[in-house]
This record gives structure tokens, C-alpha cells and sequence, in this order.
């Protein structure tokens, strides 16, 4: 097999939340580039990958990354699989918009309770935690490997109407940062990557949809048109879900072999000013 550019063939990815959106499209430029890739989910049914002929090799497991014993599976069964992990990508995230109080329906249907407040915290924090401890043994074995943990442009500004998703990713950065303090001495590299607005995908749903709107005091259609609003991103668009996805590649690979504790905002230049 000739070689490409980043020299990912024959490593191995673990893709979490990697059954749709970003880590779908991550999970497809791995494989694109000749790497072998986990796609963990909690999708019971294994996404649709385009697998040519001079693909990498791809293992669907059904995760639960809240769940140290699922994850503990899951990367049995990539070792079993490819042996060594070579590249960890925690894209595993959820977002469920409400307001701290909401002054037209105290304790309404839109105002933060301790339910959603341990959903998403569970699955953007823990699940972070879980996986990249489980993983990160077998790298500092290794004495190699790539970390990149999914954040986002709210993590770095806030949002309004997504107050603990956006905490909750501004606490994935400061793992970032602390982790690869920590494991860079053993030879693992560990960075950040946060997505400002993007394409539509099918996790965009009505229902999410609906939330934020009313957190904003907007129409549905009101929050779909500023999606297209570009007066505060200088590039003028949203951005691909392949743009992400090159990134991603571009840094589990050696040709980033001195890109560590940083999270890098692919957001087309986007302020909040």
C-alpha cells in the first residue's frame, strides 16, 4: 500500500458518538486514509460507511460511554480486534438546551433540572473521563498514541440556552490542558478541537430545535435563518462536517507530532463581538 501524506495506514482510531454527525465523518476520513477505526455509538445499528478498497478496516461497538464496564468492553474488543490503539477521539457529546430560570414557567419544561443537568454532564464530562482513562493505559504502554477530545466554540464563549453543555465543554478543554501535563511525559499527545456553527446534520431535530428557540425568545424558523447569518464569521459560511474531519486526521497523525495541549477552534474566524 503507497503511503499517503499523514501515514495513518494500518493505525487505529476509536471514534466515539461515531454512528452520525462529526464523528461520523471523522470515523469515514480515518478509514479514508487507510486507518483501521472503532466506531463506538449507543446506535444499535451500525452507520453506513463508504469502505474502498484501499480503506482501513472498521469495527462498530455499541458503547455506552457513561458506563465504565461498556467502555472497559469496548476496548477489549479493539485490542482483540487491531491490538494496538493508536488515536482516541472522545466526540461522544449531547446537548439539551434549557434556561438556568425561565421567568414565563418557573420549573417548566425549559428551565434546567437536576435530570438534564446529570444527563449531560454524565455523557460530556464522565464519559470523557471513562474513556480516556481506559484508553490512555494502553497508550502509556505503549509509550505513544493521540488524544483529541471533542469541545466546542460555546466551551470557549458560552451560549445562551446551553449553559452546562457549554460548561461542560469548556471542562473538556481544561482536561486538555491538564491531561497532557500529565501524559505527555509518557509520550501521549493530547489536544482539543471545537467546531464552531456547522452543516446541518440529523442531530439538528425538531425537538432540540424547538428548545433553543424557546430559550432565545424566537420562532423556530427565526433560529433555523441565523444559521445562515454570517456577520459574525469573517470565511462568510457555516463550516463542513469534512473540514472537521481533516482536521482531526491532520492531528492523529505524526505530521502533528508536536501539537500537544492546545484545543483549536475551527470556527471560521466566528466572535461573539
Amino acid at each position: 500500500m503507497t503511503k499517503s501524506w499523514l501515514n495513518l495506514e494500518g493505525k487505529t482510531a476509536i471514534v466515539t458518538g461515531g454512528a452520525s454527525g462529526i464523528g461520523k465523518s471523522v470515523a469515514q476520513e480515518f478509514l479514508n486514509n487507510g486507518a483501521n477505526v472503532v466506531v463506538c455509538d449507543m446506535n444499535p445499528n451500525q452507520p453506513e460507511m463508504c469502505l474502498q478498497d484501499n480503506c482501513g478496516k472498521m469495527l462498530y461497538v455499541n458503547t455506552d460511554v457513561t458506563s465504565i464496564s461498556s467502555v472497559k468492553e469496548m476496548v477489549s474488543k479493539a485490542k482483540e480486534n487491531f491490538g494496538k490503539i493508536d488515536i482516541l477521539v472522545n466526540n461522544a457529546g449531547i446537548n439539551i438546551p434549557r434556561l438556568l430560570v425561565d421567568p414565563k414557567d418557573a420549573n417548566g419544561k425549559y428551565e434546567l433540572d437536576e435530570k438534564v443537568f446529570d444527563k449531560i454532564v454524565n455523557v460530556n464530562i464522565k464519559g470523557v473521563f471513562f474513556c480516556t482513562q481506559e484508553v490512555g493505559r494502553e497508550m502509556v504502554k505503549e509509550g505513544s498514541g493521540v488524544i483529541i477530545n471533542m469541545s466546542s466554540e460555546s466551551g470557549l464563549e458560552g451560549s445562551e440556552g446551553q449553559s452546562i453543555y457549554a460548561a461542560t465543554k469548556n471542562a473538556v478543554n481544561s482536561f486538555t490542558r491538564s491531561w497532557s501535563k500529565e501524559l505527555g511525559k509518557q509520550g501521549v499527545r493530547v489536544i482539543g478541537v471545537a467546531p464552531g456553527i456547522l452543516e446541518a446534520t440529523g442531530l439538528r431535530t425538531i425537538e432540540y430545535e424547538t428548545a433553543l428557540a424557546y430559550t432565545r425568545g424566537i420562532t423556530v424558523d427565526d433560529l433555523r435563518a441565523g444559521y445562515s447569518k454570517t456577520s459574525t464569521t469573517p470565511l462568510g459560511r457555516s463550516g463542513k462536517l469534512a473540514e472537521v474531519a481533516d482536521l482531526v486526521c491532520y492531528l492523529g497523525s505524526e505530521r502533528a507530532s508536536y501539537i500537544h495541549g492546545v484545543t483549536y477552534n475551527i470556527a471560521g474566524g466566528k466572535t461573539r463581538g
